[in-house]
């Protein structure tokens, strides 16, 4: 069963610097696109960034020359360097990744369960 786990949230202070890390489990034929989006109570999931399986790159506007998104496909894993952290970052943060699952040969995205950041000022 393919399964996603985000690692490295945490309490920093604005301005402070912080990794999330995102590591695919189970058995994959491909990781197609992955991505990290944030959510805030009673608010969608924002998308921040996204990685193709050829490393292209995308930003939203508010993260983008702060974050870094960058992925290892050998070790199926994607990464978010988050740096300047604000305030208004402070949030749920998942990952995605778009896979077609060895088993089923089916391709799909799946979500991690997320891990919360908190910036303080």
């Amino acid at each position: 069963q393919v399964q996603l786990v985000e690692s490295g949230g945490g309490l920093v202070q604005a301005g402070d610097s912080l990794t999330l890390s995102c590591a695919v489990s189970g058995s994959t034929y491909r990781i197609y696109d992955m991505g990290w989006y944030r959510q805030v109570p009673g608010n969608p999931r924002d998308l921040l960034a996204t990685i193709t399986y050829t490393n292209a790159t995308h930003y939203a506007d508010a993260v983008n020359g702060r974050f870094t998104i960058s992925r290892d496909n050998a070790k199926k894993t994607v990464h978010l360097q988050m740096n300047n952290l604000k305030t208004a970052d402070t949030g749920v943060y998942f990952c995605t990744a778009n896979i077609k699952a060895r088993a089923t040969l089916e391709r799909k995205n799946y979500w991690g369960r997320g891990t919360q950041v908190t910036v303080s000022s």
